[in-house]
């Protein structure tokens, strides 16, 4: 794999402003640094998917949000609805999160009915979904289906962890998750990535994008390394 440039790197972060605790002022800042470092997206709490969306426009960073966040219990027609809501307030990039209840009940067909019906809606209006698995929870058995079922349902990427759970990303569990998706399947490193040497070595494995909260300090150590380009 050659060498990333700088801004390759940068295209890998969705900056994530999800704390409970973030106010309006910290989720502006969060917007503006992302816009400054030229991430991929910023996920944004989805009260303020409005307030990104046009803090974004015309900087080249997408704007992404949560549905059914962050344990995925959520009545189906209620996270179509998020969806919705979300794509019609700016978001074009989408983080679900599966029932894990559901997944640990062994009841695949509802998780495959979940997952699809909010990819469908996502994809009817040309928005992407990312699957949130929350491995932690979960036996390998229960990753390696909902890599199957997230496939055949067209997500666009899974993803380890809301990065609220007991543990976050695992290169053990990125590795699994790249073998069991289809190649159309994107992978997701959420909870974990702190440092340039992480984010190095899940980029390796064949992860596209990670959810970070320390993208400045990543970014400023990927430039300190590899130089401005």
């Amino acid at each position: 794999m050659p060498t990333p440039t700088l801004a390759d790197l940068a295209k890998m972060f969705d900056h994530s402003l999800l704390q409970p605790v973030l106010t309006d002022a910290d989720l502006e800042r969060g917007c503006r640094l992302a816009a400054e470092y030229a991430v991929a997206s910023v996920c944004i709490k989805p009260y303020a998917v409005n307030l990104a969306a046009k803090l974004l426009a015309g900087s080249g960073v997408l704007t992404s949000t949560t549905i059914g966040f962050p344990h995925g219990g959520h009545l189906t027609k209620v996270k179509v609805y998020e969806a919705g809501a979300a794509i019609d307030d700016g978001a074009v990039e989408l983080d679900m999160v599966v029932n894990i209840g559901k997944v640990l009940s062994g009841d695949w067909g509802y998780v495959a009915d979940d997952v699809k019906q909010v990819v469908d809606a996502a994809h009817r209006r040309g928005a992407k979904v990312k699957v949130i698995f929350e491995n932690c929870v979960l036996t390998d058995e229960h990753k390696k289906e909902l890599c199957r079922v997230c496939g055949d349902a067209g997500a666009d990427w899974v993803k380890t962890s809301t990065g609220y759970g007991e543990s976050g990303a695992t290169l053990d569990d990125l590795k699994l998750m790249r073998a069991f998706s289809p190649p159309h399947v994107q992978v997701k490193a959420a909870g974990g990535v702190r440092s340039f040497e992480t984010l190095m070595a899940v980029r390796a494995v064949g992860v596209t994008r990670v959810g970070a909260t320390a993208t400045k300090a990543i970014l400023d150590d990927a430039k300190a390394k590899l130089g401005t380009s």
